[in-house]
């Protein structure tokens, strides 16, 4: 039984580092306290609670939670300080000797957290200094095996529905599995229910997020077409959007539909890591680039503007100077819409360390720009595309004095000034007109806006 009085009118603070996943993870623990009586802290307010849901993609990610760690410890002296997510899962001694951590929880502890912290924060008010490190830490991949339901917006208009957890694909340059544990989910009915709970809250758009969403079924034997069939009936969602989808698991079947589907939008985002064949069978890859490019090419065929976002691992292990020309020149043939661009990491315990052939620093940031750059031609290219096109636009909540601004079906983001903004165009699909670029080419204006 949770003890709600020693939540009630305390202020928490949230921050979170990494992928779509640990913000759904993040606003749903955000909402559980509040339903305890825990309000989020205003700017330059001091917490009573720290929440920080880490990232260890890259020795950087790692980085910058310890960055932040330290960081909400010194604005927040005194508070609870709580460290979750995959850094904490893999480094779970190193955060726990963060001074102010109080509590580190591990992969498997998530679903239990305000139970923890229930505990922890009698235990802390009855102290005048930190508590002792609560470690609460599974090491073995076996031993992660609860799913924790996650289904929230947090301060955000777009609902994210965790479908999947895990991975059970251990690429060679990859900790994923054993910060996550293996592939597993919820049923395909208890989904459907979040997603109507959603639209009776209002919203309007959910994104699935997951590890490997494509893997879905491990767990309950369904597939994952069954799943996005069912979601696509539930009244009231008028659009979907899947965060990310290995190749190899992205089937025709699926792709055609999303194609014809009423509510899911012509925008994946597909892996690819290397155009090089040889680099993808060092990375132990699910696919070769033939079957990538026959993945990008059914998509085009059957919903000519979707928006397709591909992540490319730069500098890794073996990438020799011939395998990443390979992978720019495969790149640059590709209709893609954008490249997620980020450079290999070392991580202790993965297989790539096995390999010989290591890239430079140097390498590495030079082959990074000539990819972004690449990327920044496409992604202005597509847009350049739509201008003049009527469209259909979802309208996100922006900050005081900030620009608004909103996303067509394929992922166009377009733009309202400050001067323009309304607070009541948020979470309201409205269809406008596309205008030419705002100043730095990331946005569309509005043509013939009228306050």
């Amino acid at each position: 039984m949770i003890d709600s009085s020693a939540f009630q009118g305390k202020k928490a603070k949230y921050f979170t580092l990494g992928c779509k996943l640990n913000f759904s993870e993040t606003s749903t623990f955000a909402k559980m306290l509040q339903q305890l009586g825990v309000v989020t802290v205003e700017r330059g307010e001091q917490a009573d609670i720290c929440l920080i849901n880490t990232c260890s993609v890259t020795d950087v990610a790692d980085h910058k939670c310890r960055q932040a760690i330290h960081r909400l410890v010194r604005e927040n002296p005194g508070a609870l300080v709580v460290v979750t997510g995959c850094y904490a899962q893999l480094s779970a001694e190193a955060v726990s000797n963060i001074e102010g951590v109080d509590l580190v929880l591990g992969s498997d502890e998530k679903a239990r957290l305000v139970q923890y912290l229930s505990e922890v924060f009698v235990d802390h008010e009855s102290c005048q200094h930190h508590t002792p490190h609560h470690l609460i830490f599974r090491q073995k991949t076996k031993d992660i095996r609860s799913f924790a339901p996650s289904c929230s917006r947090g301060n955000r208009t777009r609902y994210f529905l965790k479908v999947q957890d895990g991975c059970d694909y251990f690429c060679t340059y990859c900790t994923i599995p054993y910060a996550r544990g293996f592939s597993r989910n919820p049923t395909i009915a208890s989904l459907v229910e979040q997603a109507r709970e959603a639209a009776a809250e209002g919203g309007k758009e959910i994104v699935l997020t997951g590890v490997n969403i494509g893997d879905f079924g491990k767990t309950t034997g369904e597939r994952f077409i069954d799943l996005v069939k069912a979601l696509d009936e539930v009244e009231g969602i008028q659009r979907y959007r899947i965060s990310s989808l290995e190749p190899d698991l992205l089937s025709d079947e699926l792709i055609a539909y999303c194609a014809q589907s009423r509510a899911f939008m012509p925008h994946f985002h597909i892996p690819l890591q290397s155009g090089s064949d040889t680099v993808l069978r060092l990375m132990h890859r699910h696919y070769d680039r033939q079957l990538f490019a026959d993945k990008i090419s059914r998509v085009k065929t059957l919903m000519p503007d979707a928006f397709i976002g591909v992540d490319v691992m730069v500098g890794c292990r073996g990438e020799t100077p011939d395998c990443f020309d390979e992978t720019f020149d495969f790149l640059n043939a590709l209709d893609v819409t954008q490249l997620h661009v980020f450079p290999y990491s070392e991580r202790p315990g993965t297989q790539a360390l096995k390999i010989d052939y290591v890239v430079s620093e140097k390498d590495k940031k030079e082959r990074s720009k000539r990819l972004l750059t690449l990327s920044e031609q496409k992604t202005e290219a597509f847009y350049a595309r739509h201008i003049g096109q009527q469209v259909e636009v979802l309208f996100e909540k922006a900050a005081r004095g900030k620009a608004m601004h909103g996303f067509t079906r394929n992922y166009i983001r377009v733009e309202l000034s400050p001067a323009e903004a309304r607070q009541e165009l948020d979470n309201q699909l409205v269809t406008v007109t596309l205008g030419g670029f705002n100043h730095d080419k990331t946005a569309l204006r509005i043509e013939g806006w009228k306050k």
